[in-house]
């Protein structure tokens, strides 16, 4: 048994390829379905004790070589996975297809969404495998979730050198970007080609970074799905309009550690971080404008022209208000809006309708614009007008025919539904669609997407053989490719709805709009 264990061992390290060398040592990954793989790679020093709360710091050097063949933990949160949760967390993951160094591969960097308090860069949904195989290094990083990743606080504030805090999830990102730069031509990628893509909160932190000073050269192109971060600062937030000024985020961040009865951040550093994410849940954290990360209000920065001007690939879901709507009848509906849109609520109801005894799509399709549409319709406008790269807008209706009489009749995609589509894993259950039936037209629209994330990457632009021509976006050609059963391309959907709510979104920019009376 133990001459069959020796041999064993012998032939893993076989198969493994040969060591690579990064900033901090040598690392091993493993060769899996014909693809160069590297788990649980650190790009980062462990955020603990006394670096809880702190930018991340340059990772030390190891001796040897490190084994990077096991995902890493996830962050902490509520869900559980089955590669454990931790607060040393900051790890990425590669899928390379290239055969030397010397390939020079065009790279995907994933950053996942989970509303900033929730998910993990090794989820199953993200293997980049079928991805990699259409020609691409496919990296899924990390970064800290919820209060760990987000909370502002005058004393961090007083501690950092930028005299800022909260930003920290996104620090991680732009450190794992950093590191990609550094290391990532050693595993075949080439860090002249790096294109950021994410969904929902990773699609607003895709859109943060294209609007940071902070990630400026360190991608060439950027997808966002379902997300952007176009709405006003507010003290009260709301769905679309989540941002903080700083001052405003530290006064939250008070209040949570009076919750927690802790009198200093130093007495909240020690606390196991299971404390810190007891009842954290979406929205509870978020990044604010602290003038450093996120220089200001993003509609302002794109109005300038100051941002990050790369090639965007951007878009939503055809039925997002089906995840996030909560009204259940007409009245709650009203009510709902009313509360939430003031003078401008009945102008809404109206592009935006309800039954006469149910609340279909047409209603939760403000739910929709409010947090995704409107953000990248202003996005795909603002940077074709002030930018010089190209935007691709997309439309994603890809759904089951649900029959008349079942609960789900009427519904189109719902929030998230699109992710295994592009990843190609078809296979999948999807807890999104409700319902793991597929058809012909969902391997067409599979095939499509992945194509074109793929294409956009490797050329900054979606187009090329064995796909329709998808036509960037300009405000003189408002373009938008539509992917329902088949690619095509369409209006922009609800655009009269949007100019509505674009009538809103521009009045909460007022005094008015922001409460401020004389």
């Amino acid at each position: 048994m133990a001459l069959f264990s020796l041999f064993f061992s012998e032939l893993v390290i076989a198969q493994q390829p040969d060591p690579v060398m990064t900033d901090c040592g040598l690392i091993q990954g493993m060769f899996e379905n014909g693809l160069t793989v590297y788990k649980g790679v650190p790009f980062a020093a462990p955020p603990v004790g006394e670096l809880r709360w702190k930018a991340p710091q340059p990772m030390k050097k190891w001796e040897g070589v490190r084994q990077a063949v096991e995902f890493a933990p996830g962050p902490p949160q509520g869900q559980n996975f089955s590669f454990g949760k931790s607060e040393d967390c900051l790890y990425l993951n590669v899928w390379s297809p290239a055969k030397t160094a010397d390939d020079r591969i065009p790279v995907l960097v994933w950053i996942h969404g989970g509303g900033f308090s929730a998910g993990a860069a090794s989820e199953h949904m993200f293997n980049g495998e079928n991805l990699a195989k259409k020609g691409v290094v496919l990296v899924c990083i990390a970064y800290r979730l919820g209060q760990l990743g987000f909370l502002a606080h005058p004393e961090l504030s007083a501690e950092s050198p930028a005299h800022v805090s909260g930003n920290y999830g996104l620090l991680d990102m732009i450190a794992a970007l950093q590191w990609i730069q550094k290391n990532i031509a050693a595993m075949g990628g080439d860090p002249n080609k790096v294109t950021i893509f994410g969904e929902s909160a990773g699609g607003i932190a895709v859109s943060m970074l294209c609007a940071s000073p902070l990630a400026k050269g360190l991608f060439s192109g950027a997808i966002c799905q379902s997300g952007g971060s176009f709405g006003p600062a507010s003290v009260k937030t709301a769905s679309g309009e989540n941002m903080k000024l700083l001052k405003d985020a530290e006064q939250t961040g008070i209040a949570f550690a009076n919750n927690l009865g802790a009198a200093s951040i130093a007495e909240l550093r020690k606390l196991d971080a299971d404390r810190l994410t007891a009842g954290m849940g979406i929205g509870m954290a978020w990044p604010n404008i602290d003038g450093y990360v996120i220089p200001d209000d993003q509609f302002k920065l794109y109005e300038a022209g100051k941002y990050n001007d790369v090639p965007v690939l951007i878009g939503y879901n055809s039925d997002e208000g089906a995840s996030f709507s909560r009204a259940r009848t007409p009245e709650e509906y009203y009510n709902a809006v009313k509360n939430r849109y003031e003078k401008f609520a009945d102008d809404l109801i109206k592009v935006y309708p309800a039954g006469a005894t149910t609340v279909p799509k047409t209603a939760r399709d403000l739910d929709r614009d409010a947090a995704f549409g409107w953000h990248t319709w202003s996005w795909a406008r603002l940077q074709s007008r002030t930018g010089k790269s190209k935007v691709f807008y997309y439309y994603f209706d890809q759904h089951p025919d649900y029959p008349e009489g079942s609960p789900r009749y009427g519904q189109g995609a719902p929030h998230g539904s699109e992710i295994v589509y592009v990843f190609q894993h078809l296979n999948q259950s999807n807890p999104m669609m409700g319902s793991s039936q597929r058809t012909p037209s969902d391997q067409v629209i599979s095939d499509a997407m992945s194509t074109y994330w793929t294409n956009f990457a490797k050329y900054g632009n979606p187009n090329g053989e064995g796909v329709p021509e998808w036509p960037a976006f300009s405000e003189a050609n408002p373009k938008v490719m539509y992917f329902n059963q088949t690619p095509y391309v369409g209006p922009v959907p609800s655009a009269d709805a949007l100019e509505v709510l674009d009538k809103y979104f521009e009045w909460r920019r007022t005094p008015e709009g922001q409460g401020v009376t004389e």
